[in-house]
């Protein structure tokens, strides 16, 4: 299946810093690519993948399952590790779960982790019922576009598959056991006012991961999709100064220095 227009892979080649940006469950790089710009374009290298199933329509994400997204930002991280000296991971909602997992597994040799509203579990009396659920019924309705900003709109599916959802939960519950073992440094954002993921989330990662320098911030003018919504300006600022702070020197003023090569832009 062709592409969705937007939902491009981004990657730019900028300098010894890089970052791996991983995008959430049902959408596509377009939900991050404004934060992928931004760090771009103060000299990062940045990597941001589609994801297995994601991007063209909904049935093609009905058969692929956790092991897929994972191996795929799993791959991108090694290749930005054999490239780059520091290498930071971030992510929106399922990607925040990605992100995390990297992180428990790959340790030291990453730099940090940034998480926007990431995604720890699945609620309610539904999220139960998948494992019976995903043989009867194929999708329910979807979960883009949580975005108060009006105008602004998340590419994803408006529908969701219940074999990749069902996947989901049991990445949730691996990811979970595996946060003790993220030591890190971290940043986290997340929205008050989320209607896909609960604040619940973010505080049990919180409260379980092992790392001890630790920037909580919360995003009161946006719903789940923070990147495109009011804060992503926000979003965007304070991942940089993280990013700065733990590598001095690696960001620049937009417009200084060599420029680096995008594409998929």
């Amino acid at each position: 299946m062709p592409l969705l227009p937007g939902a491009e892979p981004f990657r730019h080649e900028g300098g010894e810093t890089a970052v791996l940006l991983c995008h959430g469950f049902t959408g596509s790089p377009q939900s991050l690519r404004p934060w992928a710009k931004h760090l771009a374009a103060r000299g990062l290298t940045v990597s941001l993948p589609l994801l297995p199933g994601h991007g063209t329509r909904w049935q093609d994400l009905g058969v692929t399952g956790w092991q897929d997204w994972y191996a795929e930002v799993d791959r991108e991280l090694r290749l930005l590790l054999e490239r780059r000296e520091r290498v930071f991971v971030a992510g929106l909602s399922m990607g925040g779960a990605l992100a995390l997992r990297l992180a428990a597994r790959h340790g030291d040799a990453l730099q940090g982790v940034v998480l926007v509203n990431p995604a720890n579990r699945m609620h309610g009396v539904a999220a139960h019922a998948l494992p019976v659920l995903r043989h009867l019924v194929p999708a329910t309705k979807g979960i883009a576009s949580d975005i108060a900003k009006p105008q602004s709109r998340e590419l994803g599916y408006d529908r969701v598959p219940l074999h990749a959802a069902h996947s989901l939960r049991n990445f949730f519950r691996l990811v979970d056991g595996e946060l003790p073992q993220v030591t890190q440094p971290l940043l986290l954002l997340h929205s008050p006012q989320d209607h896909v993921v609960p604040p619940a989330d973010s505080a049990r990662i919180l409260g379980r991961v092992s790392s001890t320098d630790i920037t909580e911030i919360l995003l009161e003018q946006s719903y789940h999709v923070a990147t495109l919504d009011y804060d992503a300006e926000r979003i965007f600022e304070e991942s940089t100064a993280f990013i700065g702070r733990l590598t001095p020197g690696a960001v620049r003023e937009p417009g200084l220095g060599k420029e680096g090569t995008t594409a998929g832009g």
